[in-house]
């Protein structure tokens, strides 16, 4: 008799689940409470991060294949619509970016998997961007 496949793991799961996604969003925030090349997206952010580090949390929890907290509560997530009514461009972007790679950096993943996250959170901050 055989034994089924065990199901491939998710990128939640690699990441270290509710756990790692918490460490990730966590330090992604405090670099951008932090870090002075971090400036202009921070300002887009209110005074306190604690609304924007949950939302993030939930949000990620489902994209990278966990529970859909943030679909739960929200519904689809409509990246590029729900930011519009923020000045976001490339500059915020790509200090956006600089948090990202940073938090990512402190956690220990597997090189190519933390490529592979890295190629898609570029991705991702690229579609947010709605002006020059």
């Amino acid at each position: 008799m055989q034994t089924p496949p065990t199901p491939a793991q998710t990128a939640y799961d690699l990441i270290g689940g509710e756990a790692g996604v918490h460490r990730l969003v966590d330090r992604f925030y405090q670099l951008m409470d932090e870090l002075p090349e971090a400036f202009a997206v921070r300002k887009i952010h209110p005074e306190s991060l604690e609304g924007s580090n949950a939302l993030f949390f939930e949000f990620l929890s489902g994209w990278l294949g966990g529970p859909p907290l943030y679909e739960q509560k929200k519904g689809h997530p409509m990246l590029r619509r729900r930011h519009l009514p923020y000045v976001i461009g490339p500059v915020e972007r790509d200090q956006w970016m600089v948090c990202m790679r940073q938090a990512l950096e402190e956690q220990g993943l597997e090189s190519g998997f933390k490529a592979r996250l890295t190629q898609a959170f570029s991705e991702m901050a690229e579609r947010v961007v709605n002006t020059d």
